[in-house]
C-alpha cells in the first residue's frame, strides 16, 4: 500500500542501531558539558601542562636548577664550621648569658625561628624555642609581646646571597660586579661604617660581615647591661675576652685556626662558615628542571606556568622579583606585608611605631617600605611569611601577593599569637599600600601589580613552592650534623640544648 512502512526485521535492526547511536552521541555531550563545567568552575584544575613548554619558560628565565653553579661552599665538616656549630650554640656570646645565634636560627626550625617576631633576650624559658617562647614580664621593656621588630630570615643557603643581607640590607657589597662570595674586592658596607663606605672589618664575606651584629642588639643577644653605652667595637671586645677567660675555647680555637688567640673577627669568620655550610637545594624542583619531568605534580606544575608567564600573558609574573636559581633579584620593593610588633619607630605621622624599611639605610623617599626580595628556596619551611611575619601560611601570603590591598582587607587576626602587637596593624600598613599606590601611579619601574586569580590558582601556587624544598630540611637526622650532640665538646658549658613547647629536644 502507499505511504504504508513495512515493518522487517532490517529496519528493526536500523531502527535499534539508530537509537544506540543517538543514545551514545547523548552521552558523549554530557560528559562534554560536564568536563567544560568543571573546568569552568575551577580554572585550571585538572588541565595539564605540557613539560616540555613548562621547561622552555624556565630556561628563558635563566634557570639551571642549580643555585651553587660557580660557587665555593665550605663542609659542615671543615674545622672553622665545626667551631662556628659550637659558637652558634653557645649563650656564652650572650651579654646575659640567656640567648645564642641559635635562639632565632634553629636548623630544625628553617633556620629561623617559627615565630612572626622572635624573642631573643629575657624570654622566661631561655631554652624554648618557636612557639611558646615568651618574654618574661620581669624582663626589661616587657610589653607582653614580642621584641624583636623584624622576623628572623632563615640562615639556609645564606652563601648564596651576593649584594646584601638583612631585610633593609644594611650589610651589602659595594662592588658592581658581584663576586660568588659576597664581594669583589671593593668592600662591605656594615651598621659600623656610613653609608656607601667600606667597613674595614667587615671580614670577607657577607655573612662574616652579618655575623658581627646580632650580639650588639640588646633585644636579639647583648641585653641592656652588658656593656651598655658602649661601642659595637667594645662589645664584641668584651666578649671575646669572655670566651678567652673560659679556657674551654682555647684548644677548639686552635684546631680551627691554628693557634688558642680568640678575637671577634675569628668568632664571626668561624660562625660564618658553619652558616655558609647550611646549603640545602636539592629540591624535586631542581630535579625536574635538570630533566625529571616526574619529579613534581601536575598541580605544581600549572603553579610553575602562573609563576613564571607574565601578566599579559595570563600568569602572575612571580618571576620578575624571584628570579634566578636561588629565587630572588635581591633588590627591594613596596609589598606592603602587614606591620605587626614594635616596629622600628619610625614615625608615619600618625604613629611611630612603624617600620620604613630601605628608606632607613638610604634616607631616599622612594625607598620607604621597600624590603629585600626573599629567596624562596626551603620558603615552605621558613615560616612565618613577611617581613614581620604577618602570615602564618603560605596560602595567607601568596594571596597577599596577588593582591597586596585584598589580603590586608581580609586579613585574619588570629594567625598571630595573641600576645603579639597588632593593635596598629590597619593604621601602619595602610601608608605602605598607600605608597604602593603612588608608586603605581608613578609607573616606578618593577612596581608591583595585582593579578587576577581564582582559588586553584592559589593551590597551585602553593604546590609550585612546596616543590622548592629540598627533604632534608624537614628530617631531623639529615640535620643532625648541624646540631651538636651529646658527644660534641662544650667548651664554656653554656649550650643551648633547645627544647620546643612539649619540652622535646629540638
Amino acid at each position: 500500500m502507499m505511504g504504508h512502512t513495512i515493518d522487517t526485521p532490517i529496519t528493526r535492526a536500523q531502527r535499534t542501531v539508530y537509537h544506540y547511536l543517538i543514545t551514545l552521541c547523548v552521552a558523549c555531550i554530557l560528559t562534554w558539558l560536564a568536563a567544560c563545567t568543571a573546568e569552568n568552575s575551577s580554572n585550571t584544575a585538572g588541565s595539564t601542562v605540557d613539560d616540555a613548554a613548562l621547561l622552555a619558560l624556565v630556561k628563558a628565565a635563566g634557570l639551571t636548577g642549580d643555585p651553587t653553579r660557580g660557587r665555593s661552599l665550605p663542609s659542615i665538616d671543615d674545622p672553622k664550621a665545626q667551631l662556628g656549630k659550637q659558637l652558634f650554640f653557645t649563650q656564652g656570646l650572650g651579654g646575659d648569658s640567656d640567648s645564642a645565634c641559635v635562639t632565632c636560627h634553629h636548623p630544625a626550625l628553617g633556620g629561623g625561628d617559627n615565630l612572626s617576631l622572635s624573642i631573643g633576650v629575657g624570654a622566661e624559658i631561655p631554652e624554648l624555642l618557636g612557639p611558646g617562647r615568651h618574654h618574661d614580664s620581669v624582663a626589661i621593656h616587657f610589653d607582653g609581646g614580642p621584641t624583636v621588630p623584624r622576623n628572623a630570615p632563615t640562615t639556609f643557603n645564606i652563601a648564596m646571597w651576593d649584594e646584601a643581607l638583612f631585610l633593609d640590607g644594611r650589610v651589602e657589597s659595594l662592588g658592581k660586579t658581584l663576586g660568588m662570595n659576597g664581594g669583589d674586592g671593593s668592600g662591605i658596607r656594615t651598621p659600623d661604617s656610613d653609608f656607601g663606605v667600606a667597613d674595614p672589618n667587615a671580614g670577607a664575606t657577607l655573612v662574616a660581615a652579618q655575623s658581627r651584629f646580632p650580639v650588639t642588639s640588646p633585644e636579639e643577644m647583648r641585653g641592656f647591661s652588658f656593656e651598655a653605652g658602649n661601642s659595637n667595637d667594645a662589645v664584641r671586645a668584651s666578649l671575646a675576652s669572655k670566651l678567652t677567660n673560659a679556657q674551654g675555647w682555647g684548644a677548639e680555637f686552635t684546631v680551627a685556626f691554628g693557634d688558642p688567640t680568640i678575637t671577634y673577627d675569628r668568632i664571626a669568620d668561624a660562625i660564618a662558615e658553619y652558616e655558609r655550610s647550611q646549603i640545602f637545594v636539592n629540591s624535586p624542583w631542581k630535579a625536574f628542571v635538570e630533566g625529571d619531568v616526574d619529579a613534581i605534580g601536575e598541580s605544581a606544575k600549572r603553579g610553575a606556568m602562573k609563576f613564571f608567564t607574565s601578566i599579559e600573558a595570563g600568569g602572575a609574573d612571580c618571576v620578575s622579583c624571584h628570579s634566578g636559581d636561588f629565587f630572588t633579584d635581591e633588590k627591594y620593593h613596596v609589598l606592603a606585608t602587614p606591620q605587626i610588633g614594635r616596629g622600628k619607630g619610625d614615625d608615619n605621622g600618625i604613629l611611630s611605631n612603624d617600620d620604613f624599611g630601605r628608606f632607613r639605610e638610604t634616607g631616599l623617599a622612594a625607598d620607604k617600605y621597600r624590603f629585600r626580595t626573599p629567596t624562596l628556596l626551603n620558603v615552605e619551611v621558613t615560616g612565618p611569611w613577611g617581613h614581620a611575619g604577618a602570615y602564618a601560611s603560605l596560602e595567607g601570603v601568596v594571596r597577599h601577593m596577588l593582591n597586596p590591598a585584598e589580603a590586608v582587607a581580609n586579613y585574619d587576626f588570629s594567625q598571630l599569637d595573641p600576645n603579639a602587637q597588632a593593635g596598629d596593624m590597619l593604621t601602619n600598613t595602610q601608608f605602605a599600600l598607600d605608597q604602593l599606590e603612588a608608586n603605581r601611579v608613578a609607573n616606578v619601574s618593577g612596581v608591583h601589580r595585582d593579578v587576577e586569580f581564582t582559588d586553584d590558582d592559589v593551590t597551585d601556587l602553593v604546590d609550585f613552592l612546596k616543590t622548592l624544598t629540598d627533604p632534608c630540611v624537614k628530617d631531623r637526622g639529615c640535620l643532625a650534623p648541624w646540631i651538636p650532640d651529646a658527644s660534641d665538646v662544650d667548651p664554656d658549658g653554656l649550650r643551648l640544648h633547645a627544647i620546643d613547647h612539649t619540652g622535646a629536644l629540638l
